[in-house]
């Protein structure tokens, strides 16, 4: 029987947490594997590359697993009713509801993290309490059947620890050797409790501007959702 795995596309979604989990789920058998929006018109990533949606919201089949990736466009994912809606109705029916990166901010939003241990870019941590997650500082966190991931790369791992979960610990490491990945970074610099203080002042002042803007977005949700709680 076909999985029917959904990556939701949007503007300025961060390529890599949307295409490392896709190359993993599309190495796998007997898998279909969706790029959803509203529309099927070409869109930019938040680094400008071009991709193309292959399935609408209104003629998206039941999914077995849907994953929500992050990228500079989350903030508008998280107040847009339209995908905080069809979100919710995917979920009723999906195996694993899932996430990469800030991606697990819009899972919040749309009310689908309420008591659940979740992950997040290490940026953006402090945010996912508001939304009624409980923060876990992880690559991969489970919480029964919900999987979050990390910031961006951490995508790839949690892929790799949902096919193990879907098609099976051999396959998944099948799925691993094909793909040769076996992580080898040149610098420790990947957390920020590694890398140089310096190196981590710097990205935190690059960040600042997003993480305030998301702030303010987080804090709006957060009182919609305690008045619909």
């Amino acid at each position: 029987m076909t999985l029917h795995i959904g990556l939701l596309l949007f503007p300025r979604v961060q390529q890599l947490d949307m295409t490392g989990p896709y190359d993993v789920f599309a190495h796998m058998p007997d898998t279909s594997v969706h790029l959803v929006w509203k529309t099927l018109e070409p869109l930019k990533s938040s680094a400008g590359m071009i991709l193309t949606p292959d399935t609408t919201f209104d003629d998206c089949p039941a999914l077995d697993v849907l994953c929500v990736p992050g990228g500079a466009g989350v903030g508008d994912l998280m107040e847009d009713e339209t995908t905080l809606a069809f979100l919710r109705e995917q979920a009723k029916g999906a195996r694993y509801l899932t996430s990469v990166c800030t991606g697990s901010l819009v899972l919040g939003a749309a009310g689908l993290l309420r008591g659940k241990r979740a992950t997040t870019h290490w940026a953006y941590h402090t945010l996912l309490a508001e939304l009624g997650a409980i923060p876990v500082h992880e690559r991969v966190v489970r919480d029964g059947n919900l999987f979050t991931g990390g910031g961006i790369t951490a995508g790839i791992d949690f892929a790799l620890a949902l096919a193990a979960e879907l098609v099976g610990e051999k396959e998944a490491q099948a799925v691993q050797l094909q793909m040769e990945y076996a992580p080898a970074p040149p610098f420790d610099a990947g957390d920020p409790d590694s890398a140089p203080g310096d190196v981590v002042s710097d990205v935190r002042e690059r960040l600042k501007a997003s993480l305030a803007a998301r702030s303010a977005i987080t804090a709006r949700v957060a009182g919609r959702l305690k008045l619909n709680a």
